[in-house]
């Protein structure tokens, strides 16, 4: 497979509209039908595909946009967790999760026959919708975003887009579609709705620190939520299937999760290719599991260190780190041949005098403008987000790094994006077996450098 990103620093090639702030829009015929539709008794209906705590997050940062919405339907592996959502949204009072005082309860209308659980109910729940939004664990976001491309649906998903490159090949399909149909999609990568990176990223393209020579980029801190096998069987009073614990527990496994290299830092990753224009053209770094050991802690790393080679000689160096007790950082810094960007929002000239400095104190929730702006836009009835390329390539970014410390090795691009190594199981029933398994001991094997093969 020819490689469709390795391109010259040219932002309109690499990713048309990353930074949305300068994204154009298209009315075509029939979204203006759309529009007409929309403006009259009839809402935006949207469907949810996935209902963890990102998917309860999304469904509400979509119903609190000022636009004409309704969520119709849900759809989740688990029926346990598509409940807690239904009641975490339809509660009188939403603010300690939301942040807003608003009841919507009149913006739900989801009747238990919009209710599906198990892994086809994304199929069922897409056809009730305009919008989807894709929020289940990453490994099933390829399989997901193709069908709602499919069936011609507007599209909100969540990071990482893929665990592979074999899902980052069908992802990238599946945007060529979705932009033949103008379809609208936005991948929550959200650091591109928000104002303090959308001037900062704009100033240092435009030469406010000279050409970008090296690039720091962190996501350092205790890590997250494990669920164990114990738990969640006794909830279900039987033992679980390996299926169904990894499916709980899909954080700590590489081809439901892609490592949290993927899971988190792809953020952190994304920024710097945003500067740049462009992706790392090979990668080669360290990492491994020292901390977090255990049988709840499936097979993914616990830090990460990679040095990331862009095709102009510039470097990226990246730590990502989830051991508790240790340094906190997320964040990302910058340096050119002119001066630096130490931190989002600030610019200083090489004698270190600043040049620029956004106060963000009145900025709104990037969380919620995406969801602002994707909803705005079909209302309106114009194509303007074409998000997916840029979120494949982010995710392929994050991806490479996981290549390069899985094996020791160094990994070029074009040999990583064209990899023949699959995650992702054939089919899918309680009864699969998944990937990895683990050991008489319980505990599960991880990749070793030196040894595993990653291409």
């Amino acid at each position: 497979m020819s490689n469709p990103f390795h391109k010259k620093t040219n932002r309109r090639q690499f990713v048309k509209t990353s930074s949305l702030a300068t994204a154009g829009t298209l009315l075509i015929p029939s979204m203006l039908a759309a529009k007409a539709h929309i403006d009259g008794d009839d809402a935006i209906k949207i469907a949810l595909i996935g209902c963890g705590g990102r998917g309860t997050g999304a469904a509400m940062q979509a119903l609190l946009t000022k636009e004409n919405v309704k969520l119709v339907a849900m759809a989740d592996a688990f029926r346990d967790q598509l409940d807690n959502c239904y009641n975490t949204i339809t509660a009188d009072d939403i603010s300690d999760w939301s942040g807003s005082e608003e009841n919507l309860k009149d913006r739900i209308d989801v009747p238990e026959e919009h209710k599906f659980a198990g892994f086809d109910a994304y199929k069922k729940a897409i056809p009730l919708a305009d919008v989807v939004i894709l929020t289940t664990p990453p490994g099933f976001r390829p399989i997901h975003f193709e069908e709602a491309v499919r069936q011609g649906k507007h599209i909100f998903m969540e990071k990482p887009v893929a665990t592979d490159a074999a899902g980052i090949r069908r992802v990238l399909a599946s945007a060529e579609d979705a932009k033949k149909k103008k379809l609208n999609v936005v991948v929550g990568l959200q650091r591109h709705y928000q104002t303090k990176y959308r001037k900062w990223v704009e100033m240092i393209q435009a030469g406010a620190i000279g050409d970008v020579v090296t690039s720091h980029v962190y996501w350092n801190n205790d890590g997250v939520w494990v669920r164990s096998r114990e738990e969640y069987s006794k909830r279900a009073g039987r033992p679980l299937t390996e299926m169904e614990y990894q499916m709980r527990n899909w954080y700590y496994f590489t081809w439901l999760c892609g490592d949290h290299i993927c899971e988190q830092h792809i953020h952190n990753l994304d920024v710097s290719n945003w500067v740049k224009n462009t992706h790392p053209v090979r990668a080669h770094g360290m990492g491994g599991r020292q901390v977090r050991i255990g049988k709840d802690f499936g097979e993914i790393f616990d830090h990460h260190f990679i040095e990331y080679e862009y095709a102009d000689g510039s470097r990226m160096y990246s730590q990502c780190r989830h051991q508790p007790g240790t340094m906190s950082r997320v964040t990302e810094s910058f340096q050119g041949t002119n001066g630096e960007a130490p931190k989002p929002g600030v610019l200083l000239t090489r004698s270190g005098h600043q040049i620029f400095k956004h106060d963000g104190r009145k900025d709104a929730n990037p969380y919620q403008v995406e969801h602002d702006e994707l909803f705005e836009a079909i209302a309106k009835g114009e194509f303007k987000f074409t998000d997916a390329e840029n979120g494949a390539i982010a995710t392929m970014t994050a991806i490479l790094g996981r290549m390069a410390t899985y094996s020791g090795k160094m990994v070029k691009w074009d040999e990583a994006i064209n990899s023949n190594v699959s995650l992702i199981p054939d089919g899918f029933t309680w009864d699969t077996t998944p990937p990895i398994v683990p050991g008489l001991d319980g505990m599960y094997p991880c990749a070793i450098p030196g040894k595993t093969k990653v291409i």
